[in-house]
């Protein structure tokens, strides 16, 4: 059995979430979005719930990490090229994200990274299948 994952992240602004992930193209599912959470589409295995931050408080007993001093993961999606990557990258960049590390380059593998606007560490890389 294929298994599917759902990340669940809470937002600060779910409004402000919505445009940054639709600025990279994601699309969400209207039947799993209302004023307090909506279903982003990664693909047909990959979802990333972005729930506000009182919904996510139903959801666990523990504080929510406060993303301006510690990580609490990182989101990691494939790019379909060196290009695609830089692209995806930059547009990340110039719709609210900021700079999370240096670009990494490994030769087989080249990724780029960056916080999105409530302060959640993503990567985007791709490996090389002929390396």
């Amino acid at each position: 059995m294929a298994r599917k994952i759902f990340v669940n992240l809470p937002v600060k602004d779910l409004q402000r979430s919505i445009a940054f992930f639709s600025g990279l193209g994601f699309t969400f599912n209207p039947q799993f979005t209302d004023e307090t959470a909506t279903c982003m589409i990664v693909s047909d295995d990959a979802y990333v719930m972005l729930l506000t931050e009182p919904k996510f408080l139903n959801f666990t007993k523990k504080r929510i990490s406060d993303t301006a001093n510690a990580s609490e993961a990182i989101i990691a999606v494939n790019g379909e090229s060196r290009a695609n990557v830089d692209e995806f990258a930059d547009k990340a960049l110039a719709t609210g994200g900021s700079p999370a590390m240096p670009p990494m380059d490994l030769g087989f593998m080249y990724g780029r990274s960056f916080y999105d606007p409530d302060g959640h560490h993503w990567e985007i890389f791709y490996m090389d299948p002929e390396t």
